[in-house]
């Protein structure tokens, strides 16, 4: 299992691999961000001026192994040439009441989550949540790296700084399970 390191509670991360705790936050390192993306949704509106579309009502995003659902969602996107047969290249996905994102073993929650596919990048903030298993980590921004599979959870909405805090005052908070030890 690789290592991990949750940003300003690289202490406690630290503590909890060494005393076991599985690590958390690793699960997308290895994610298809190239993937097809499919959207399904209660409503669609294209807004072709804006090189977007608007997805709302029971949004459900899919690509690979990770799945998001939301209550809207904005799809940003480059026409990629022109005639017949030419497709549109998403940029970037912005989803925002009650965003959830799952793969087989993590679930991350919060209000907003931008999805930066060209730099494969997922931003989440307000009231975040990571879980993974019986861990959970809180805070008020999760940064996910699809590159290197780093997640950084920081106690405030803007990375660190600032007066937009979660409801833990500004501080991440975390739980991590602990196996038995037998003793001698």
């Amino acid at each position: 299992m690789r290592t991990i390191f949750l940003g300003t509670l690289a202490g406690a991360a630290i503590v909890a691999a060494t005393i076991g705790a599985p690590a958390i936050g690793q699960a997308l390192r290895n994610h298809n961000a190239s993937g097809p993306v499919d959207v399904e949704a209660d409503r669609i509106e294209v807004q072709d001026r804006s090189d977007r579309a608007v997805f709302s009502g029971n949004v459900r995003v899919r690509q690979g192994g990770m799945t998001l659902d939301a209550a809207r969602l904005t799809v940003a996107y480059a026409n990629s040439g022109g005639g017949s047969g030419s497709g549109v290249d998403i940029q970037r996905l912005d989803a925002s009441g009650g965003v959830v994102v799952r793969t087989a073993s993590e679930t991350a929650r919060g209000s907003v989550a931008i999805y930066d596919l060209n730099r494969r990048l997922i931003t989440m903030v307000g009231g975040v949540t990571l879980e993974q298993g019986a861990n959970r980590v809180n805070g008020g921004r999760l940064v996910i790296d699809l590159n290197s599979g780093r997640s950084v959870i920081d106690g405030s909405a803007v990375g660190g700084g600032g007066n937009v805090t979660s409801g833990a005052g500004g501080r991440v908070t975390g739980r991590f399970t602990v196996p038995e030890r037998k003793t001698n």
